[in-house]
C-alpha cells in the first residue's frame, strides 16, 4: 500500500511564509500563523513543501490503509489561502453562513484574502474543526 505523500518537514515555516512572493498572501499567512498557534497552542511544522500543519492524527480507513497528516493548517497559495479547518465529517454550515467570501473543498476552504471573512469565525472554525476530528482520531499536539 502506497504511504502519505505529505509528511512533516524540516522546513521552516518562518522562512517559508517570510519567501511567499505575493505581500498580501503573505501577510495573511502572518495573520494565519498567529491565530492557528494562538487557537491550538502548537507549534507549526512543515507538510511536504507548502502546506503549514498543527497538530497531527494517526488514522485507519476501512480500507486498511493507515497513515498520519496534519490536524489542521493552512497553505498561502498563487490563487488563494487554502484552510485544512473541516475534517469533512460534520456539516458546519451555522458556522461558514456567518464567514464571508469563500468556496469549499471536501474538508478544505479557499479565501482570496483575510480581508473577505470575518476572522473571528474564521477561529471558531478552527476549534471545531479540531474538536470534531478528535472525536474520530487521536490528534496529539505538534
Amino acid at each position: 500500500m502506497a504511504e502519505n505523500k505529505t509528511r512533516p518537514t524540516a522546513q521552516s515555516v518562518a522562512e517559508f511564509i517570510a519567501a511567499v512572493e505575493h505581500p498580501t498572501r503573505r501577510a495573511d499567512a502572518q495573520v494565519l500563523d498567529a491565530m492557528f498557534r494562538r487557537v491550538t497552542g502548537w507549534t507549526p511544522k512543515m507538510w511536504g513543501p507548502t502546506l503549514i500543519g498543527y497538530g497531527q492524527y494517526h488514522y485507519t480507513y476501512d480500507s486498511g490503509r493507515t497513515g498520519d497528516f496534519l490536524a489542521t493548517g493552512f497553505s498561502p497559495r498563487k490563487a488563494n489561502l487554502v484552510l485544512y479547518i473541516m475534517p469533512g465529517y460534520k456539516d458546519f454550515g451555522s458556522i461558514m453562513d456567518r464567514l464571508g467570501k469563500h468556496k469549499l473543498g471536501k474538508s478544505c476552504l479557499y479565501i482570496n484574502k483575510l480581508a473577505d471573512v470575518d476572522l473571528d469565525v474564521v477561529e471558531e472554525l478552527i476549534k471545531a474543526g479540531i474538536d470534531d476530528l478528535a472525536t474520530r482520531w487521536p490528534v496529539t499536539p505538534s
